[in-house]
């Protein structure tokens, strides 16, 4: 299964827009973002899990990435509200699920596969500081070859978006016009390594999550 596979070009998904499609567990649904290979995939969703709804245990041996959009996320090491930003590295393992349901935007198969550091980070206990003009940051994660923060936009700024290693973006509130696009909550951009872009930010505002520098190389799907 391939979307948004050629990391050459733009792409964008409104995933607000997006239906729902059935995962091969019962109530966890899923909205592609990206996506390479099948069941075991290089992929970027958006997953909803249903009241009362799990998976079963299991290893994720190429490391998951996730940040819980709404509800609370659960497993075996705790339950995780809205504004959790988690980091599984390869071969951990857990038993994911919730009791109250939660949406999560979820990263598959995209680490450093000697990588073996867990990273939990509560954002709400956390402060943005101030950035360039017009923006605030609350780092999340950074190691040289990736940086993930959340980014706070001021109401009518100009943004510019640099990706000379790549940069990929969710709007988690508020919005923005960039490239002819509106941008709303649960939109999804992700630029090309060497491109440049400038996002002219609505009345509101805007909060979104951003990594950066990740696609120097071109990515490739799950070895195994």
């Amino acid at each position: 299964m391939q979307r948004n596979d050629d990391f050459s070009q733009r792409a964008v998904v409104h995933s607000a827009d997006e239906p729902w499609v059935a995962s091969p567990m019962a109530g966890v649904d899923r909205r592609m973002l990206d996506r390479i290979g099948d069941e075991v995939a290089r992929a970027t969703t958006i997953v909803r899990y249903a009241p009362g709804s799990k998976f079963s245990s299991h290893v994720h041996t190429g490391g998951e990435e996730f940040l819980v959009i709404d509800g609370v996320f659960q497993d075996e090491h705790g339950d995780f509200p809205a504004g959790s930003y988690i980091r599984n590295p390869p071969h951990s393992s857990h038993t994911p699920g919730s009791e109250p349901g939660c949406t999560i935007f979820v990263k598959l198969w995209q680490f450093d596969l000697d990588d073996r550091t867990h990273i939990r980070v509560d954002t709400n206990k956390m402060r943005f500081l101030p950035g360039r003009s017009g923006v605030e940051v609350m780092p999340l994660f950074s190691d040289g070859s990736e940086d993930v923060v959340l980014e706070r936009w001021a109401p009518e700024a100009e943004v510019t978006l640099d990706a000379p290693n790549g940069l990929e973006l969710l709007v988690l509130d508020g919005g923005f016009e960039e490239g002819g696009d509106s941008f709303k909550t649960y939109s999804w951009l992700r630029l090309p390594k060497g491109m440049t872009s400038s996002a002219r930010v609505g009345a509101n505002g805007a909060r979104v999550w951003i990594k950066r520098d990740h696609l120097r190389e071109t990515p490739k799907g799950p070895s195994v």
